[in-house]
């Protein structure tokens, strides 16, 4: 597979399925060599091609590709040094996840879907400047060594996983489950946590009972 088109494919997605608007937002992926394919900055996702993709190695060295990569390449490389088992991030501007990103709020995990998905509560970073390598290092602190996403504060949200399919999975479930957050505030309500025992067994059966091999 050639991952150029995985990341022009899934720049689409990010347009189709409203996690962004316009040109923001960015998106990654590490093939087994450790090379990174990085989506381009500020050109429209609806007519970017294959040959539109920047190819660089972990320490940033473009590999291959004529274009400025996107302005959030350091946050992208860092994560992948410090999590060495992903495989994809995606970073979205989706309404909910970014009303709490405004309020500097984390997400707790609420719902059954975060808590086999989102791999732990939800942080909001410090704020840094776009495209600092002080973003980038909030950004990685925020995720630590569990959660698959954070939230940049007054920004949007990080999202990873162990390949493109994944990253968005998260994207979703952390999408849905800052706007059931957000309902319960709006009517002055609160939520019954679900016990540390039951999220380790959901991500335990998540992990190994759910789905198909292979799948």
């Amino acid at each position: 597979m050639d991952m150029r088109s995985v990341i022009v494919d899934a720049g689409k997605k990010l347009i189709r399925e409203g996690f962004t608007v316009e040109t923001w937002g960015n998106i990654s992926v590490r093939d087994d060599g450790g090379r990174v394919y990085i989506t381009p900055s500020g050109m429209d996702y609806e007519t970017c091609t294959i040959d539109d993709v920047v190819v660089m190695d972990l320490d940033g060295n473009i590999l291959s590709g004529k274009r400025r990569p996107s302005i959030e390449t350091a946050m992208h490389l860092s994560v992948y040094r410090a999590r060495p088992e992903v495989g994809a991030i995606v970073h979205t501007h989706p309404i909910y996840s970014t009303v709490f990103s405004c309020m500097g709020e984390g997400i707790p995990l609420l719902i059954d879907e975060a808590a086999q998905a989102l791999g732990a509560e939800i942080k909001t970073t410090r704020y840094a400047l776009p495209g600092t390598q002080e973003l980038a290092d909030n950004c990685v602190e925020a995720l630590g060594e569990k959660a698959n996403a954070c939230l940049l504060q007054s920004h949007g949200a990080v999202c990873v996983g162990r390949d493109m399919r994944s990253a968005f999975k998260v994207a979703r479930v952390l999408e849905m489950t800052a706007e059931v957050w957000c309902r319960i505030r709006s009517i002055g309500g609160s939520y019954v946590p679900i016990s540390e025992e039951n999220i380790k067994a959901m991500q335990e059966f998540a992990a190994t009972k759910y789905g198909q091999p292979g799948q």
